[in-house]
């Protein structure tokens, strides 16, 4: 598709080298709160346009009268529409923008004032409100710990012969995160074992108790997701010592930083992540919308 341009300046299309001729400076000038564009930007190139789904992705990017850059969509369906933060008219305009292109959004993902912004704005032009669906912060490494008591057993990276357990625990996270969305399975584990994107914690016998993926370094950021113990494990410091021995891993393999994001309805874990180290960088929320009014 090619790009398009609007009276609020922005330009769509989707291809994803396109998108980054424009973007890719005004992405990495923030690696940390352009973690998502960034990570799925560079999945695309990797993985090819039907990475994320069978749905074709959609950029955007908003020019500035000088051709700078102010600000970066991107949507790879069926997840939630993803933003930069904009100003109320920069908001209104892309709102307008997507509703005159035709384009579904039935869910929006940003840092949180955006999301907020853009709900009651997307309220205000459909009379459809928005549905908080969640509610996260984003945590960068800043004193890396190992948890205290540490768990016995050991850090390993995942291997071939581990595709199956990670295929299952895969699809245990994606239940337990109560998503509509979800990559397939063994798709997901495929693309994972291909860059070494998984570590195991085994206990002492060698049996895996818990996982925690990272995802592939651009811009010079990466970030741990997911991280899952299997419920009937849980409780006994496993995931906490996976987490801190992945986020080692990637300091030592030459991450400038490493982030992770957070439910903050599960106390638990954000609590766990500030304990071995990480610090609040941003709280997002992500929101269900609907086309029109019921």
């Amino acid at each position: 598709m090619a790009p398009e341009r609007g009276t609020s300046d922005w330009y769509f299309t989707s291809d994803v080298d396109e998108f980054l001729a424009h973007a890719q400076d005004f992405l990495r000038s923030r690696p940390d709160l352009h973690t998502i564009p960034l990570t799925v930007t560079e999945q695309l190139r990797r993985r090819g346009p039907r990475a994320y789904g069978d749905q074709p992705p959609f950029f955007g990017h908003l020019a500035r009268s000088d051709g700078s850059v102010a600000a970066a969509l991107l949507h790879t369906p069926p997840y939630a529409l993803h933003t930069t933060p904009l100003t109320a008219d920069e908001t209104a305009g892309l709102v307008d923008r997507l509703l005159a292109l035709g384009h579904p959004v039935p869910g929006f993902s940003a840092e949180r004032a955006m999301a907020e912004a853009f709900a009651a704005e997307w309220e205000r032009r459909t009379g459809a409100p928005g549905e908080l669906r969640e509610s996260l912060r984003l945590y960068r490494l800043a004193e890396p710990k190992a948890p205290s008591p540490a768990p016995e057993g050991r850090a390993r990276v995942a291997g071939a012969s581990d595709r199956d357990l990670l295929i299952r625990w895969y699809e245990g996270f994606v239940a337990d995160a109560g998503t509509r969305e979800g990559r397939d399975g063994a798709d997901w584990a495929d693309f994972r074992l291909s860059y070494d994107g998984v570590t195991l914690w085994e206990t002492p016998d060698g049996t895996p108790v818990s996982m925690a993926g990272v995802t592939l370094a651009v811009a010079g950021q990466v970030r741990v997701a997911p991280v899952y113990t299997p419920p009937e494990l849980r409780g006994r410091g496993y995931a906490g010592a996976v987490t801190a021995e992945v986020s080692r891993a990637a300091l030592a393999a030459g991450a400038a930083e490493v982030l992770l994001f957070a439910d903050l309805a599960n106390p638990t874990s954000n609590a766990l992540y500030q304990r071995i180290g990480y610090r609040q960088v941003a709280d997002w929320a992500v929101y269900d919308l609907a086309e029109k009014a019921p």
